[in-house]
């Protein structure tokens, strides 16, 4: 059986800045061995695209569903897709 490869890009609502977010989730994608990217957004959202194995998307986006101590998710905006192959690691990137 072949395992399958897939990309995830979700919006992260509710108070998810200044609670650890980003680093949560790059812990995450380093467990699941996801590369891609979390940044914060100007309307105080985060921003998550990640490349990986299905299996390790779908934690993930477990992981961004509950959240952090101290953070409080409302909603979780998901797209998903084939992976592009275009990042190598897992980074913070400044918002």
């Amino acid at each position: 059986m072949e395992a399958t490869r897939g990309r995830l890009h979700a919006l992260v609502k509710g108070n998810v800045q200044r609670v650890g977010f980003r680093a949560y989730v790059q812990q995450q994608a380093a467990t699941n061995k996801l590369v891609g990217y979390v940044c914060n957004l100007e309307d105080g959202s985060v921003e998550v695209i990640a490349e990986g194995m299905q299996l390790g998307l779908e934690h993930l986006l477990a992981a961004l569903r509950g959240g952090p101590p101290g953070a409080s998710v409302h909603a979780v905006d998901v797209k998903w897709g084939a992976p592009r192959n275009q990042y190598h690691r897992f980074e913070i990137r400044p918002g």
